[in-house]
């Protein structure tokens, strides 16, 4: 049996499973102060064996083993949670492998071994929803470097009849601050969900989103990219998304994937919710 869990800023799940990527169960913790969510998460863990556990979790964290603060989630703003040493919490209690990377590195590794990129080498797995974040796979290797990938910050132009001025708290107005959920209630006076009817709220989303997109495709060119989370649950948006990467790039990537099948490249996830989940349960495996 193998734990997995997928920390959020607002929730952690919790699952045991094989290494085949079957979710045998599972439950939902809300994330509080790390005395509260942490006892809880241990407690499920308690009630079933494991031998391995993966780790996928909201950031910034550090994921490279060399470090001294590996395992730690690092600069976050979330209450209780900066420089909170998450892989030690874990070992002290559970004597197994334990394999710790970002909710969205897990994301995309699960997409790729189970999920819309399975049979490839290479995808990126965006998530759109509070925030904006991406994790990509290279070669079969999770992206990694200095540290995580943080795709969500990119610069974007504006659209010249956007009046927004953004509210990443350190950008402004970069990919997240354009893009991302909360950007989209400030400057419409309205949730996502309330206003699936106008056109002109999705044409701008993907004005922005495309843009981010495109950088991903000249850079890391992916085989494969899954744009997941909640403002991509309005399935219009997609195909806007599509028209926007192929205006962008204007023919100078002439693949067939970006030319003739695009609505085959940039995708939903196929495991829907359960990418991120499925992904730890991979990372699990791979501490094996």
């Amino acid at each position: 049996m193998l734990g997995a869990i997928e920390a959020g800023g607002t929730k952690f799940v919790c699952a045991v499973g094989t290494k085949d990527g079957e979710l045998i169960e599972r439950i939902q913790i809300d994330t509080e102060k790390p005395e509260v969510t942490m006892t809880k998460v241990i407690d499920f863990f308690k009630k079933h064996p494991i031998v391995a556990l993966g780790i996928g979790t909201f950031g910034p964290a550090d994921i490279d083993k060399t470090s001294d603060t590996y395992g730690n989630i690092t600069s976050t703003p979330k209450p209780g949670w900066a420089d909170y040493p998450f892989v030690e919490t874990m070992r002290s209690t559970f004597n197994v492998p334990i394999e710790f990377n970002t909710d969205v590195n897990a994301a995309a590794l699960g997409e790729l071994m189970h999920g819309a990129a399975k049979g490839l080498d290479s995808c990126l797995y965006i998530t759109v929803g509070t925030g904006i974040g991406a994790g990509a796979v290279v070669q079969g290797n999770l992206l990694q470097g200095l540290s995580h990938p943080e795709m969500g910050h990119v610069p974007v132009r504006k659209h010249p009849n956007d009046t927004y001025q953004g509210r990443c708290p350190y950008h402004g107005d970069c990919a997240e601050g354009m893009a991302a959920g909360p950007a989209i209630e400030e400057r419409w006076g309205a949730k996502g969900i309330d206003l699936a009817d106008r056109k002109e709220v999705w044409e701008l989303e993907a004005y922005y989103l495309a843009q981010a997109l495109m950088q991903y495709i000249l850079i890391l060119s992916p085989k494969r990219i899954i744009m997941g989370g909640g403002v991509m649950k309005q399935a219009q948006i997609f195909s806007l998304v599509h028209e926007q990467v192929q205006e962008l790039l204007n023919g100078y990537v002439a693949l067939p994937e970006i030319t003739e099948k695009i609505d085959e490249y940039i995708v939903p996830p196929a495991l829907g919710d359960d990418a991120g989940i499925t992904g730890a349960l991979m990372l699990a495996k791979q501490a094996l």
